[in-house]
């Protein structure tokens, strides 16, 4: 058995599809639309064929992102080395990104390095 994808709500779908094509390679497809719910959605391809659904609808509830919340918290993308890992972290964080963590060694031997994308939604940038 697979996980077939991960799917997030987002403030602006536009600016979430642009931030994961152009820091992590993903291709989109074409969006869908549901005038009747205002849902809209892309799923996001990336070169390891993993997929993320990105997704908006009017009637959504916002929430303020923290790092301990409930529920699914971080998407890890492994990038595969440690220059690889500061780069893409110099990289966001340039383009207003919150940083989280790292780059660093945890304690349980990975190294990595923690942002928050556009909508708030942790990113681990890892090997």
């Amino acid at each position: 058995m697979k996980i077939d994808h991960v799917a997030m709500y987002v403030q602006d779908i536009e600016v979430s599809k642009t931030f994961y094509e152009t820091f992590f390679s993903a291709t989109a497809n074409q969006m869908y639309h549901n005038p009747k719910t205002g849902l809209k959605t892309y799923f996001l391809t990336f070169d390891s064929g993993a997929r993320l659904e990105v997704m908006e609808r009017p009637d959504m509830a916002k929430t303020q992102p923290h790092i301990f919340q409930q529920g699914l918290i971080h998407i890890a993308f492994n990038v595969g080395s440690k220059e690889a890992v500061d780069e893409l972290t110099e990289t966001l964080l340039a383009n207003g990104c919150t940083h989280i963590s790292g780059p660093r060694t945890t304690g349980d031997g990975y190294y990595e390095s923690c942002v928050f994308d556009p909508d708030g939604n942790q990113l681990e940038i890892t090997i």
